[in-house]
């Protein structure tokens, strides 16, 4: 045998699983088809400018997340606990009225929190944010538990639609309301940031902590089980190992495994070079100038970067990122469209700014449908397992949680 388990893929699933055997005891070996580690997690480096692919955010305030990497070594720059709406010629500030007491009052008097939203966003939301993992069998797809729960006014059009479809990449509302309460508790709990060296930091720490190096370049083509354990094929060889853990892409699966592959949601993300001086602060800009609510173009969001995270931009220098969705007929805008709404929404011109990367992402997270359910890793054989975010939940802490029950399982198999 080469070794205990060999892991294939080398995503945040498969580097907790492969760290989580190393504390087991267990003798691990990751390959990866890439030349760099991280899987749907990456970063560009443009210029001087970290442009992540597709836009993302790490939360502390997920457990699995603190237990797993050093954050204090990520150096998060965080957003603000709020939004900028952008309501035809007026932009708003709502912010959290404890962390931001500046907009305290502007937040608490706006038209887009009236008092009766409010209230049904407590009872929606309330059991889980105390701590209840509002996890039944009552669940039911998040527009219809919105309704439900009588969250039918501006602060669900103008804001929270908007920005949940942008987290979900997903803006049709089918979206689990169970998972997504469990992902509104999180942002309540925390406040998402960027690590100092792009989001490439994370899988980056989280691969210089494994005993061996990962094997990059070498694409898994055979999963074969023996009498013994397993024999891998790869582009470099053949390991053998007593189990193996697939932790790849959701579209790989097939081919593989010969398990289906998960149905996704997909974003596109445009990173711009602002000329001029684009100030919003650290927030996040939400579109509600349709009537009705919601955005009147392409974009479902967008920040200045740079605002956020300094070091994502060369000193004295603006990084704009703006968001599409890709199930939606827009989601796929050209570069002039893309510039007319920025200059829309930030109320200046567009024209000098460089493209910097556009990044379409068509599999950017697993979709997660009522009733939601974490059914673990799946098991294609004596010592095959499967795992990933679509076997726990579509986030960095599904993603987590997903490689160390699978490295447990495989612990288990080989006791």
């Amino acid at each position: 045998m080469d070794t205990d388990v060999v892991v294939i893929g080398a995503g945040i699933a498969g580097l907790r699983a492969a760290r989580r055997l190393e504390e087991h005891g267990r003798s691990v070996v990751v390959v990866e088809a890439e030349g760099e580690v991280g899987g749907r997690i990456r970063t560009d480096d443009v210029s001087g400018f970290l442009c992540d692919r597709g836009f993302q955010v790490l939360n502390p305030a997920y457990p699995a997340l603190r237990e797993a990497v050093d954050l204090e070594a990520l150096a998060l720059h965080s957003f603000g606990v709020g939004a900028i709406i952008r309501s035809g010629e007026r932009a708003t500030t709502l912010a959290h009225p404890l962390r931001h007491p500046r907009f305290a009052l502007q937040t608490l008097l706006s038209e887009h929190v009236p008092i009766r939203d409010v209230l049904a966003l407590a009872r929606w939301l309330g059991p889980t944010l105390v701590g209840l993992d509002g996890v039944g069998p009552e669940d039911r797809a998040l527009r219809a538990s919105l309704d439900e729960a009588g969250l039918t006014g501006k602060l669900r059009h103008d804001l929270l639609d908007t920005f949940l479809a942008g987290v979900l990449a997903d803006s049709s509302g089918e979206s689990s309301a169970n998972f997504v309460k469990q992902l509104v508790r999180f942002f309540a709990l925390g406040a998402p940031g960027l690590p100092r060296a792009g989001m490439r930091a994370l899988p980056a720490q989280m691969a210089s902590s494994l005993h061996e190096p990962v094997r990059l370049e070498t694409a898994a083509r055979e999963v074969n089980e023996t009498s013994a354990g397993v024999r891998v094929v790869t582009d470099r060889g053949t390991i053998l190992a007593r189990a193996a853990i697939v932790a790849v892409a959701p579209r790989e699966l097939p081919e593989l495994t010969g398990e289906a592959a998960p149905a996704t949601h997909g974003l596109t993300t445009w990173w711009f070079r602002a000329s001029g001086e684009p100030r919003t602060g650290p927030y996040l800009v939400i579109d509600a100038s349709l009537p009705g609510g919601g955005p009147a173009g392409p974009i479902w969001n967008t920040a200045v970067i740079s605002e956020v995270a300094p070091s994502y931009a060369p000193a004295g220098q603006h990084l704009v990122q703006a968001t599409t969705l890709l199930d939606r007929i827009d989601g796929l805008a050209s570069e002039a469209q893309i510039r007319d709404d920025l200059a829309r929404l930030y109320g200046t011109s567009t024209s000098g700014w460089e493209v910097l990367a556009h990044h379409v992402v068509p599999h950017a997270l697993p979709a997660v449908l009522p009733p939601f359910r974490s059914p673990g890793p799946g098991q294609v054989g004596e010592r095959v397992l499967v795992t990933g975010d679509h076997r726990e939940s579509s986030s960095i802490q599904g993603a987590l949680v997903a490689g160390q029950r699978a490295a447990d399982a495989a612990c288990t198999m080989l006791a």
